[in-house]
């Protein structure tokens, strides 16, 4: 499903046009289709449906209320890595039974939360942290359910900050280390072992990565499988990729259901999967205003009003997103699309074709709907952005953009000296 298009030469979020939106709620500003997270949801279960897999919504991705409230009304489960995203997940009406804890740095508290909660299982990145669970869970008197995760060398072919499944990668233990990870948790109280986790990396374009995982893999969870009746679980993690440029194609569904299915039909376990970026991604657009247009000898700066602040991605991972106009127009000049914050780093576009527009124009930034607004910051003392979510021709505000005063809220002044 396409979201965001063209009616009458504006740019549309489903059927509400974004200008309108823009000066209802003012820049920047994220929208996200509903439709969108819907359609992708129900896209992966269909393709899935061989399996059966529980779906966990990786919240990291987009963790507004508004988009987790719209998975756990499709049935989803989510995947967590702190006890913030617990919070959030369970306010939003979240099935705690259908959570999964990731993260290499759990915290007691974290841990104990998450216990009281009665999350479905752990995934433990060292013996240390099962050894913490078993200590929560012995204190509070129920059982912690883990799945170690595996790292199973295979290369992703993704950006090397977003790879997490190669030896060198800090997540997870080797192969070596995994069947005597088991062997130290089978003798900890209040432990069960649930299954075996795995997670390979982010923005995967093609299906032939996750298929050497599983099939790395697969004897393990055998021997596993025999040795403790517990184990029923494979977590095949996420990392589905999604389309960023217009020539780019997406890893679909389908594609990648046939190259995974089958060897998971083999292992006969019940099977848990971590999208994030395959469901949100391009559910969102940032809708940013032209402050400047400004010339030097080299280049064409164009200036609006959002920066690196509110959308990091380009300056971390030098990422691409499309840039449109909201209002349509087919003339193009070459330049960087920056924002105001004080770093050269702060581009959301460098040395691109880009639409050419004039000192208060609207533009959108394509697929920011994970780890756009996720990852922004005040840097500055700019303000957090407000967000938006879409469902036909109805419009919710679903974040409040911050004020000056919110960002002072919390600080206290220190005492005349």
């Amino acid at each position: 499903m396409n979201a965001f298009t063209y009616i009458n030469d504006q740019l549309h979020a489903e059927n509400v046009p974004l200008a309108e939106l823009a000066e209802r709620f003012g820049t920047p500003l994220y929208v996200y289709s509903r439709g969108h997270l819907r359609a992708q949801f129900r896209g992966l279960s269909e393709a899935m449906q061989a399996v059966d897999p529980l779906i966990c919504y990786s919240v990291k991705a987009n963790s507004n209320g508004a988009v987790l409230q719209t998975f756990a009304a499709e049935g989803a489960g989510f995947d967590i890595v702190s006890g913030g995203e617990l919070f959030r997940v369970i306010r939003a009406g979240g099935d705690p039974g259908k959570i999964v804890f990731a993260g290499v740095g759990k915290t007691h508290a974290e841990i104990s939360y998450a216990l009281e909660s009665g999350i479905l299982f752990f995934t433990v990145e060292s013996e240390p942290e099962a050894e913490r669970i078993s200590q929560c869970a012995s204190k509070a008197g129920v059982k912690g359910r883990i799945a170690f995760r595996i790292n199973p060398d295979v290369d992703p072919k993704t950006h090397r900050y977003i790879s997490t499944g190669k030896r060198e990668n800090k997540f997870g233990l080797n192969f070596e280390r995994t069947l005597n990870a088991y062997e130290i948790a089978a003798t900890l109280p209040c432990i069960e072992i649930a299954g075996l986790h795995m997670h390979i990396g982010s923005q995967i374009l093609s299906p032939q990565p996750f298929a050497d995982a599983i099939d790395r893999v697969s004897e393990l969870c055998a021997t596993l499988r025999k040795r403790y009746g517990t184990f029923r679980y494979l977590d095949i993690g996420g990392g589905i990729g999604i389309q960023y440029e217009s020539d780019q194609a997406p890893l679909e569904p389908a594609e990648y259901a046939a190259a995974v299915v089958p060897a998971l039909q083999s292992a006969g376990l019940e099977v848990v999967m971590e999208p994030g970026r395959n469901l949100a991604g391009n559910a969102g657009v940032l809708v940013c205003r032209v402050q400047y247009v400004k010339d030097n000898p080299l280049k064409k700066f164009v200036v609006v009003d959002a920066g690196m602040n509110d959308l990091l991605r380009p300056s971390l991972y030098q990422a691409y997103h499309e840039v449109l106009p909201v209002n349509a127009n087919d003339h193009t000049f070459t330049g960087d699309l920056v924002g105001p914050i004080c770093e050269s780093g702060d581009f959301i576009a460098a040395d691109r074709e880009l639409p050419a527009v004039k000192e208060g124009d609207l533009l959108a930034v394509n697929s920011v709907g994970a780890y756009g607004f996720a990852m922004a910051s005040t840097y500055n003392s700019r303000p957090l952005a407000a967000e938006v979510m879409v469902e036909g021709d109805r419009d919710w505000l679903v974040r409040e953009r911050e004020t000056w005063d919110d960002l002072v809220r919390s600080e206290n002044d220190a005492p005349a000296s």
